[in-house]
């Protein structure tokens, strides 16, 4: 079985189908193959690494937490976001301060707050419980009156939200539309406004820039009760988190 195990992992940096079929099968063989996927993981590529993640999180071994802890400090911006994903979906016990150090190398590396990396670990952190989004009374309120199931907020209600946020200080990065119909929910396509804030620039002026570029999103958006509105959006202390 070990040597089984050991070309399984082999292959997760194989060709897609190849690397599905390898993943599959050490999924299905479950906690048991997971210290060959450890002890094989620095031999792998950016592609097999983040195929390891994905069996780790199916698997749900918490053995795997050292080696996911590990992959934070990876050269591939992808593998640290995933490891950081997967830390904080199986609630592996430690990870709160290395995933704290790996946001902070992601500032220190200047990587733009709305590009998917800082992303991803700023929802690890908060899953975590070490970060606490602001999210002001009247967007919460608003989210409140959606269904269960809604995924944000009434489109009908873009531009009060996005200036609720505003009046608290909190920078809006973008905002992503759903469309929910009776059998499924389907992102849509938005106004196609492309815009970047300067991170330079002082704080108040990022959160008035967000704030003129999304309401002007929110006048060209579609807006309809079956329409949701996802923003997303950052506080001070997301982008100064020593001071």
């Amino acid at each position: 079985m070990t040597s089984h195990v050991e070309k399984l992992v082999q292959q997760l940096d194989g060709e897609a189908v190849a690397s599905y079929d390898a993943r599959a099968e050490l999924i299905w063989i479950g906690s048991e193959a997971i210290p060959a996927v450890i002890d094989g993981l620095p031999a792998l590529s950016g592609f097999g690494q983040l195929t390891a993640i994905e069996v780790f999180e199916d698997v749900g071994d918490p053995r795997c937490g050292p080696a996911l802890i590990g992959l934070l400090e990876s050269g591939n911006p992808t593998v640290r976001e995933w490891a950081a994903l997967a830390l904080a979906s199986l609630e592996i016990d430690g990870a709160i301060e290395p995933v704290r150090r790996a946001y902070r190398a992601c500032l220190e590396r200047q990587t733009p707050p709305d590009w998917t990396e800082p992303g991803g670990i700023r929802w690890a952190l908060t899953e975590l419980g070490a970060r606490t989004p602001v999210v002001p009374p009247l967007t919460a309120r608003l989210r409140a009156t959606a269904a269960d199931d809604a995924p944000g907020w009434s489109s009908t209600r873009f531009a009060e939200i996005i200036n609720d946020l505003a009046d608290h200080a909190q920078v809006i990065l973008y905002s992503q539309l759903w469309r929910v119909d009776a059998d499924r929910t389907y992102g849509i396509s938005g106004t196609g406004l492309d815009w970047e804030l300067d991170w330079t620039a002082p704080w108040e002026h990022m959160v008035e820039e967000s704030r003129t570029w999304s309401l002007l999103e929110a006048s060209e958006a579609p807006a309809d009760d079956n329409i949701f509105v996802a923003p997303t959006w950052i506080d001070r202390v997301d982008l100064y988190p020593e001071r």
